[in-house]
């Protein structure tokens, strides 16, 4: 097994503390103008990379960051553990028993949320593709797939921080819209698993059918029997051992076996993650101190790293361009808005809470932006769609908050509770 140099070691151990220590920093910060820490990291990854630090000063940008090939490669490695883990702690958050008790409304929503977007997204990339989106690839269609996805996709995360913020997260109307956002997430990264497996990635393993038939296998399994098997697992962990300690590595060491699955059968490692996050965070024996410390360690360590490294790879001297972002923009919101007020029409609610619906819907956040990367990775888009993705992410989290303040006036709040769940 090759190993380090003490040099590339000392590159390494640089970077990540310049990473970590940016994103800590500026993500806190963002966090007290109340908005998502996702965003000050992905801002530090701007400042630090070739778009700020690389354009102004380039001799201080090349010898931190790409002076030394073997830290380089450390850290992608480390970044991509990163985001196996926070896809994990992703999964936890979708709760299969709101969804089914709020099933019908909430899959109203969350099917017309998808929908319209989707062939907005879709149809939109297949009449502009030699415009702004061809690649080397040259794949039409794959693009135009996963442009839908990425565009149905709402932000859990940052929607259950609007909420909050709103003293909304605790009612009916609240736990309506995160239900829909878990079902619009699962959902999101189902057609993502196709899309990805499509592509002309190359990898070791079964076919396209057949990687499909495993995927809709494993998932099927893991989220019925699997999930009882894991509940016992944890239920014996917590009968024979003390403290939290091996309930965590039972978690990571589930967590590690589903990426190891799919990223074999030629999805992506991050897939199974958030799969076995699902089962993981819906055991009965897994307790919540345990999923608050894992949540934790995952979101204050390793998330940091991850979005500020995106930053890092965003050029926005080259690849920024101003048709392309607002064609993305513009076809997300209006694809997302329309399909959440419908939806919210049609499970019964009146036109100025469907409208607050539709907008909070529409917030997009981390996951659009790893959906994204993995994309450019697999050559799927090119940078200035993928600056685009960065750049819609920012505007839709912006407007989100304002959007719903307009839309549910304070003295409605009251009334929230007796709304249609």
């Amino acid at each position: 097994m090759s190993s380090l140099s003490s040099n590339d070691f000392l590159h390494f151990l640089i970077i990540v503390f310049v990473l970590l220590a940016a994103g800590r920093i500026l993500g806190e910060l963002f966090r007290k103008m109340n908005q998502p820490a996702v965003m000050g990291e992905l801002v530090g990854g701007l400042l630090l990379g070739p778009s700020v630090l690389g354009f102004f000063f380039p001799s201080v940008f090349h010898s931190i960051f790409t002076s030394s090939s073997g830290a380089s490669v450390g850290f992608d490695g480390l970044s991509r553990l990163a985001i196996i883990l926070f896809l994990f702690i992703a999964g936890m958050e979708v709760h299969f028993n709101d969804i089914l008790k709020r099933g019908k409304a909430a899959a109203k929503i969350s099917l017309m949320s998808i929908l319209f977007p989707f062939a907005a997204g879709y149809f939109g990339t297949l009449f502009f593709y030699h415009r702004l989106f061809e690649t080397s690839s040259g794949s039409t269609y794959v693009a135009a797939l996963f442009m839908g996805t990425a565009l149905s996709i709402t932000a859990l995360s940052v929607l259950a921080k609007i909420l909050i913020d709103l003293d909304l997260g605790r009612t009916r109307f609240g736990s309506l819209l995160l239900t829909a956002a878990m079902v619009n997430d699962f959902a999101g990264w189902l057609l993502f698993s196709i899309v990805i497996n499509l592509s002309n990635m190359k990898h070791e393993g079964p076919g396209v059918w057949q990687t499909v038939a495993l995927v809709i296998l494993f998932t099927v399994l893991l989220l019925t029997i699997g999930r009882k098997l894991i509940d016992r697992l944890f239920g014996f962990v917590s009968r024979h051992f003390q403290g939290s300690g091996p309930s965590l590595i039972l978690a990571i060491l589930i967590c590690m076996l589903g990426a190891v699955f799919t990223e074999w059968v030629g999805i992506h490692a991050i897939f199974g993650a958030f799969l076995t996050g699902v089962a993981v965070g819906n055991s009965t024996q897994f307790s919540v101190k345990s999923k608050e410390t894992l949540h934790q360690f995952v979101t204050f360590l390793f998330a940091p790293l991850f979005f500020v490294s995106i930053g890092l790879r965003v050029n926005l001297e080259r690849d920024f361009d101003l048709l392309t972002c607002t064609f993305i923009l513009a076809v997300a919101s209006l694809g997302k808005i329309l399909g959440g007020f419908i939806g919210a029409n049609l499970s019964g609610f009146k036109v100025h809470k469907a409208f607050a619906v539709a907008f909070a819907m529409n917030a997009r956040g981390s996951m659009e932006i790893v959906l994204g990367l993995l994309a450019l990775q697999a050559r799927i888009i090119n940078e200035r769609i993928f600056v685009g993705l960065v750049f819609m992410t920012f505007v839709t989290i912006l407007m989100a908050g304002p959007a719903l303040r307009y839309f549910l006036a304070r003295h409605e709040k009251k009334n929230l509770v007796t709304e249609v769940a």
